[in-house]
């Protein structure tokens, strides 16, 4: 379902920060999730407004369970916290220590080839003995293979480091492409050289990274928003990348009803469903942090 979307301004604290003077603002976005009543799963007019019924393995997969992801969603959102730290202060001139380190595994399916030998929280450094430095190399390295052939992967788990060899498969996606069963985001020792503190309490998942970083750019620089209520969603990687995210249907229904001016969402598919529930709001479609940064730099200014 929907959920109004929200100011940061108070939510993110950072070191060295200014009070905006102005009507505007950074808004992030999120949905809510519960367990649909039997009339509202048969009678789609029963539903609360802008929400869907979906089947629950979509949202908890088999053998997994609602508290497991919610643990891994809070993980996603802590990541997401560091790395948005770490793109937005690079933007501004730190010297921001965030070198790629290897694939962070963040969920392993339970009927993959995976399941029983890598678990989440480990950090893939190697495949086939070549090291592997972020999650497309690990994904190239991958594909070197044919399904059903096994890996040799080099894993990292704190100070400990093993070998285990992972079967293959094709991806359900892509047959072309084998696959280990297994998701994968950057991981980085990021450090960064002043005091950020980001809290949305028990809200999880990837997905508010942009606004993070753009917030953060506001709070230390100002007129990010030129004085627009500004919503935003994506998953950022180190690199300054945006990359696609769920729920932009709630999402974008969200920023409306929170009055955004504008709605800056991942480009290509994401922002094709922003634009059928926008009502009139204007969507900005970005791929990069850096684009954000320039394409609000050419919004109109309020107030």
């Amino acid at each position: 379902m929907p959920d109004e979307a929200k100011p940061l301004v108070d939510l993110v604290l950072v070191e060295g920060e200014r009070n905006p003077n102005d009507e505007g603002g950074i808004l992030y976005v999120d949905v809510l999730v519960r367990k649909a009543s039997f009339a509202e799963e048969q009678i789609p007019a029963l539903r609360p407004d802008g929400a869907d019924a979906v089947p629950a393995h979509a949202i908890v997969p088999e053998g997994s369970s609602f508290q497991d992801r919610r643990e891994e969603n809070l993980r996603a959102m802590d990541r997401s916290q560091e790395v948005a730290a770490a793109v937005a202060l690079r933007e501004l001139g730190y010297d921001v220590g965030s070198d790629p380190e290897g694939a962070l595994v963040v969920a392993v399916a339970e009927d993959a080839p995976a399941a029983g030998k890598l678990e989440a929280g480990e950090v893939i450094v190697a495949v086939d003995g070549t090291a592997v430095a972020t999650p497309d190399d690990l994904r190239r390295q991958i594909g070197r293979h044919e399904a059903g052939e096994t890996v040799r992967l080099r894993v990292r788990a704190g100070d400990d480091t093993r070998t285990v060899e992972v079967g293959t498969i094709a991806s359900p996606d892509d047959p072309e492409q084998p696959i280990v069963g297994i998701q994968v985001e950057q991981f980085a020792e990021i450090d960064v050289p002043i005091d950020v503190e980001i809290d949305l309490g028990n809200v999880g998942g990837p997905s508010a990274g942009l606004a993070f970083a753009l917030d953060l750019v506001e709070e230390l620089r100002g007129d990010v928003d030129r004085g627009n209520l500004v919503a935003a969603t994506g998953e950022i990687q180190l690199d300054g990348t945006v990359s696609p995210v769920g729920g932009l249907k709630q999402k974008t229904i969200g920023a409306k009803r929170a009055g955004a001016d504008v709605f800056l969402v991942p480009a290509g598919d994401n922002a094709a469903v922003a634009r059928r529930n926008a009502d009139g709001m204007r969507i900005i479609a970005v791929e990069s942090f850096q684009q954000a940064l320039q394409e609000l730099a050419t919004v109109p200014r309020k107030g």
